[in-house]
């Protein structure tokens, strides 16, 4: 391989480690939900990621929940999140809403270093989409 070749190539590949990639390489971390009210974390499962309930205001419990059993329990350490189906760039999979107690199909993609949109869905037509904001 001539040099002249071989110093284009290192150059490429230096100014590709120099730059680094625009968004975070996975949603794995601490958000604040849209409300500002809830924070989740985010977690690597299987080939996706889980989010789980990290704080909550007040008592916080799972009161809508539709298992009379869980009723009284904290949402904090209530996983909401399942999303190991990669999808159009993010993950889609299930989202289950603490306020109402019902489960719905979900996504979570990010939109940018510290946004994150996450959608949950009735019969993949009636969306309800949140933009959570990444806890530094």
């Amino acid at each position: 391989m001539g040099s002249r070749l071989r110093r284009s190539i290192l150059t490429l590949l230096a100014m590709g480690t120099a730059c680094g990639p625009v968004l975070a390489a996975d949603p794995a971390g601490f958000w604040l939900t849209e409300t500002g009210s809830s924070r989740v974390r985010i977690t690597p499962c299987g080939s996706g990621f889980c989010g789980t309930i990290v704080s909550a205001p007040g008592k916080g419990l799972d009161a809508k929940n539709p298992d009379p059993a869980l009723r009284g329990r904290s949402v904090v350490g209530v996983q909401i999140l399942d999303a190991r189906q990669p999808q159009g760039g993010g993950y889609s999979g299930s989202l289950y809403n603490p306020n109402d107690g019902k489960t719905y199909s979900g996504s979570l993609k990010l939109t940018g270093p510290d946004t994150l949109e996450v959608s949950g869905c009735v019969m993949s037509v009636f969306c309800k989409q949140q933009t959570w904001t990444r806890v530094k």
